[in-house]
C-alpha cells in the first residue's frame, strides 16, 4: 500500500508538471496566472531597489534628507530610487506606477527598459508617462502577439474601432475623432490586407458611410459592396468620386455655417450628416500615370485628396490611405498629402526607406523596429502618432468571408447620399447554400464511345 501511495503521488506530480508544460505552450495566459505572475511579482518585490541602482535609475538625496538619515535615523545615506505607487497584476503581466524623484525623467526610465526586462525576466517593458513626474511600467510576461485575441470587454464608442493588440497587452483602437486620417503601409504578405479587413468589419457595425477606392478593378473591396455607399474601381471613376466628395464637403460646411458651429459633432443629431470613411486601397494607383494626357487627371485627384485631408475632418469625412510606399517619387503633392495623415501604421516593408516614409517624420526611433519585423509574423506592425510615441501591434486573424458576412449583416446601416448615388456598387446576390443530403437537380451521366 505504501508503494501504491508513492506511485500515486509521483503520478500526480508528473501530471501537474506535464499540465503546466502544456499550458506554457498552448495556453500561456493560464501558465502566467498560475506560475509566471507569482514568480515575477516576487522577483520585482525583492530586487526592486538593487535593480534600480544597477540600472542607474537613482539620484543623490537632497542635503536635508542626507542629514536626517545620517543624524536622526542613524543609517547609511543611500541613493534615492523611484517610489512605487501601485503594483497591479493583469492577465498578461504587471502594471507598476512610479513616482520619479527630482533629477529623473521618463526618458531615463524608457532608456533602461531593456535592462529592466532582463533583470525581472519579463517579455517586454513599456514606459508610459501618466502625468508629470509619474510613469507606468507596463510589463508583459509572455508574447501576447503570438496569438492575438481581443478582449471581449473592449469598450466600443462612437467612431472607435478596436483593431489590434499592443505588445503591452492593451488594445489599439482606431479613434477617428482623435486621429481623423491615417496611413497604412506594408509590403506584400505583410498583413496589410488583414488590417483592412479588421477595419471594415469594425466600421460595418457603426452608423457611418463607407466609400471605397480600389483601382485594382475592385478585387479587394468589391466583395464589401453591401456596406459601401460608393466604390471606384478605375482611376477615372476615382477622380469623379473624389470630386463628388469635395462637393459634399463644401455642402456640409454650409450646414455648419448655418448653425454657427465649427464641427460636425456640435450639430443637433437630427440635422447631423452621417460620417464618411474613405478607404483607399492602393494610393500609388492614384498618383502614377502611363501617358502624359493622364497627368491632368492625376493632378486633379491629388488636389482633391489634399483638400479633403486638410479640411474634411471638421465635417466628418475621414481618410484611410493604404499602400506599399508613399514617398516623393509618387509625384507632385505626395508629401503634402502624407503630412496631413496623422495616424501611421507600418507593417513589414522591403527596405528601410519605406519605413522612413511612414514613421521617419513622426517617430524616428520606430524605424528600426519596423525593419526587424520577421516575415513569418504577418499582421505585426508598428503604430505611431504625431506625439512621437509608437508601439508594436498585431491584428487578429480575420478571413475575407467573415468581413463579407459582417457587411451583409449590417447592410441596412448603409446611408444613401444623393451625391454618391452614381457610384453605388451593384450588390451581388448571396450564393445559395445547398443542404447536406439534397440530391442535385441534374444527374451526371458518363460519356461513352
Amino acid at each position: 500500500m505504501a508503494d501504491l501511495g508513492v506511485a500515486v503521488e509521483v503520478a500526480s506530480v508528473a501530471a501537474g508538471a506535464g499540465g503546466l508544460g502544456y499550458a506554457k505552450v498552448r495556453a500561456p495566459g493560464v501558465y502566467w496566472s498560475l506560475v509566471g505572475l507569482p514568480a515575477a511579482w516576487g522577483r520585482f518585490t525583492f530586487t526592486y531597489r538593487s535593480t534600480m541602482e544597477v540600472c542607474g535609475l537613482t539620484v543623490q538625496p537632497s542635503g536635508f534628507r542626507a542629514f536626517m538619515s545620517r543624524n536622526v535615523a542613524r543609517r547609511e545615506v543611500r541613493p534615492v530610487v523611484p517610489v512605487k505607487r501601485m503594483v497591479r497584476p493583469t492577465s498578461t503581466g504587471l502594471r507598476v506606477r512610479l513616482r520619479l524623484p527630482a533629477g529623473l525623467e521618463p526618458a531615463d526610465v524608457a532608456a533602461a527598459s531593456e535592462r529592466l526586462r532582463h533583470a525581472w525576466g519579463m517579455r517586454s517593458v513599456t514606459v508610459v508617462e501618466v502625468k508629470s513626474g509619474v510613469v507606468e511600467l507596463r510589463m508583459t510576461g509572455y508574447d501576447v502577439l503570438a496569438r492575438v485575441r481581443l478582449p471581449r470587454s473592449v469598450e466600443v464608442g462612437l467612431m472607435v474601432v478596436p483593431m489590434a493588440l499592443r505588445e503591452d497587452g492593451s488594445v489599439f483602437a482606431r479613434e477617428y475623432r482623435k486621429v481623423p486620417h491615417s496611413l497604412t503601409l506594408g509590403a506584400n504578405q505583410s498583413g496589410k490586407s488583414m488590417f483592412q479587413r479588421n477595419l471594415i468589419k469594425g466600421l460595418a457595425r457603426l452608423p457611418v458611410g463607407l466609400v471605397g477606392i480600389d483601382c485594382k478593378r475592385g478585387v479587394e473591396q468589391s466583395s464589401y459592396a453591401p456596406r459601401l455607399s460608393a466604390l471606384a474601381t478605375t482611376p477615372q471613376t476615382a477622380s469623379e468620386l473624389l470630386e463628388a466628395l469635395v462637393a459634399e464637403m463644401e455642402s456640409r460646411f454650409d450646414v455648419l455655417s448655418e448653425h454657427g458651429v465649427s464641427d460636425l459633432w456640435q450639430l443637433p443629431e437630427q440635422v447631423r450628416p452621417v460620417p464618411l470613411v474613405v478607404l483607399i486601397d492602393e494610393v500609388a494607383e492614384l498618383f502614377l500615370v502611363t501617358a502624359k494626357k493622364e497627368e491632368e487627371r492625376r493632378d486633379r485627384m491629388v488636389q482633391h485628396l489634399v483638400r479633403l485631408a486638410q479640411m474634411a475632418r471638421a465635417v466628418g469625412i475621414y481618410l484611410e490611405v493604404c499602400g506599399q510606399r508613399f514617398g516623393s517619387e509618387l509625384g507632385k503633392g505626395a508629401t503634402m498629402l502624407r503630412a496631413q495623415l496623422t495616424g501611421r501604421v507600418v507593417h513589414r516593408v522591403n527596405d528601410k526607406a519605406s519605413a522612413e516614409m511612414g514613421l521617419g517624420d513622426i517617430a524616428p526611433d520606430a524605424v528600426s523596429a519596423v525593419t526587424t519585423i520577421p516575415p513569418d509574423q504577418p499582421g505585426v506592425a508598428v503604430a505611431g502618432d504625431a506625439s512621437g510615441g509608437w508601439s508594436r501591434i498585431r491584428t487578429p486573424e480575420v478571413s475575407q468571408a467573415e468581413t463579407v458576412s459582417a457587411c451583409r449583416e449590417f447592410a441596412h446601416l448603409t446611408p444613401h447620399l444623393p451625391v454618391l448615388a452614381p457610384f453605388r456598387p451593384a450588390v451581388r446576390p448571396e450564393p445559395a447554400l445547398v443542404p447536406d443530403g439534397v440530391p442535385p437537380l441534374l444527374i451526371p451521366r458518363p460519356i461513352t464511345d
